[in-house]
């Protein structure tokens, strides 16, 4: 078995054989949301990703710091150095203090990936927090002479940058010469050296909320910084992974990368790993065109664009049947193979379970096979993660196994060693590394309250149409002891948990 990790570098654009810093140890850092609204399906696929890369990463037996930052702050609207803040905009409509929403649509994140059986970063810091350090990083690229101060506001000399250290563009395949041209019809662009520079301090407008007192002005870090202060606060100058979706390699990763290197003239990560895009019926999800779904739209199955509800096992499982660097596609048939996918790994697991082996097996072809999808599956994951096709040799083990149950194979035609480590591949892949969680159980229970209560509801109806009062009012009083609450409509009764 392949035991070498490899990762598909951003930075290097090739597979490399992944080698830490610090033997047995990995720092990690993925950039979290800007909370100023709920968090949308495509940051989800994002966490989910790396969620299991962490997961895989621990299995293997390293000691993980992943931190995931909290973006409260600086992160103006479009993503430019213009502009309102996106949370004190949000702020503003919903007639809310900054931090009110900051606190309200983190806890709002927190319990998305809760459901979605996320794990938690070792250390979550907001920017907000770490406003010392980053007024400490823009001192230090000043002192380097790669920054300069303008009417209070300072910013990242691009241009001199570039020809400098030659690798400015270089993650995100950027050329400076295209920079200059793209970004010079830009408004407020007079006060910077080149059209091209960034801020990396930005000096208050009067009506802005959110400031903090510095060597330049009251203002606040620029939105880029942020992510650079703090991951060098907490996994020191050069770490290991650093982590993101796709759209933030430029300019969000790029700008990380000139500014670590104007801090302390080094790079911030030796591997960058990015995840795709989630498209929506062959499109990018857009609310203008009407081609976009919430996370508990599809847990309810409030939208016109599927055919029913899905689990959040379903959801993470549809999630990892594509490789976090490819495009993935939702669409109602993928989420219903999807669902009948992971009802059927758990039907494996719980088959696989129940098989009693007697201890007396021989080895065989079967045994031989079975240990080979078992190596392959490692394989897989050793192989930049690669989700889906871990997930296929696991169904393949199904067959097998349905095989077992059903007597077409004998289980003495495998050693109890073999039977063993079956069952322990689907534990650590499902539930370790997968990440997920057997939902059929509860799914199955919620089926069946849903039909008793259904009962319930007819047997009352049918007691007050005989003018059975007694029953009904025995049904009602006992149903509110029990803390369920029945609601007479025109579509008829319909019953919830107080």
């Amino acid at each position: 078995m392949n035991k070498e990790l490899t990762v598909q570098n951003s930075l290097s654009r090739k597979k490399e054989i992944f080698k830490p810093i610090h033997e047995g140890h990995i720092g990690m850092y993925v950039c979290g949301p800007t909370v100023y609204n709920d968090v949308h399906l495509g940051n989800c696929r994002t966490f989910v990703s790396f969620d299991v890369i962490y997961r895989y990463l621990v299995f293997l037996g390293y000691k993980v710091r992943y931190v995931r930052n909290i973006t409260d702050v600086g992160h103006l609207v479009d993503d430019a150095d213009t502009g309102e803040d996106k949370i004190s905009k949000r702020a503003r409509l919903e007639k809310l203090e900054p931090m009110e929403i900051v606190q309200k649509y983190t806890l709002g994140f927190h319990e998305m990936m809760r459901v979605f059986n996320t794990k938690s970063p070792d250390i979550e810091p907001r920017a907000s927090g770490h406003i010392l350090e980053q007024i400490e990083m823009v001192q230090a690229i000043l002192d380097n002479g790669l920054a300069y101060e303008k009417n209070g506001s300072v910013y990242f000399d691009t241009v001199k940058f570039a020809k400098e250290q030659e690798v400015y563009g270089q993650l995100s395949g950027r050329k400076i010469d295209e920079l200059m041209v793209e970004t010079r019809d830009l408004k407020n662009q007079a006060e910077k050296n080149n059209p091209a520079d960034f801020a990396i301090w930005m000096k208050a407008s009067p009506e802005h909320i959110m400031r903090w007192k510095s060597p330049w002005s009251e203002g606040f870090p620029g939105w880029h910084l942020e992510c650079s202060a703090m991951s060098t606060k907490y996994l020191g100058t050069t770490f290991d992974i650093h982590g993101g979706g796709n759209d933030l390699k430029f300019p969000h990763h790029e700008n990380e990368v000139a500014q670590n290197y104007g801090a302390c003239k080094c790079a911030p990560a030796n591997y960058w790993l990015h995840t795709n895009m989630l498209l929506m019926n062959g499109k990018k999800m857009s609310k203008s065109d009407n081609n976009s779904i919430t996370p508990k739209q599809l847990f309810t199955g409030d939208s016109e664009h599927i055919s029913k509800s899905y689990t959040p096992m379903a959801l993470r499982f549809f999630m990892l049947q594509s490789h976090y660097s490819s495009t993935l596609d939702l669409t109602d048939d993928a989420l219903l193979a999807a669902e009948k996918g992971y009802r059927r790994m758990m039907e494996g697991n719980k088959t696989l379970l129940g098989l009693q082996h007697s201890g007396k097996g021989n080895a065989s072809d079967h045994d031989k096979e079975i240990n080979q999808l078992i190596d392959q599956a490692h394989e897989h994951m050793n192989d930049d993660f690669n989700t889906p096709m871990a997930m296929a040799r696991l169904f393949e083990l199904i067959s097998k196994i349905n095989s077992f149950k059903g007597g077409q194979i004998s289980i003495d035609e495998i050693t109890a060693a073999t039977f063993e480590r079956m069952q322990t591949t689907f534990k650590d892949f499902i539930f370790d590394i997968f990440g997920l969680k057997d939902e059929m159980d509860a799914g199955d229970q919620n089926e069946a309250l849903d039909g008793l209560m259904q009962l319930v509801i007819d047997l009352r109806q049918s007691s007050r149409e005989n003018k059975d009062w007694g029953t009904s009012d025995k049904i009602r009083d006992t149903l509110k002891a029990l803390k369920i609450q029945l609601k007479d409509g025109k579509d008829g009764t319909e019953w919830s948990m107080e």
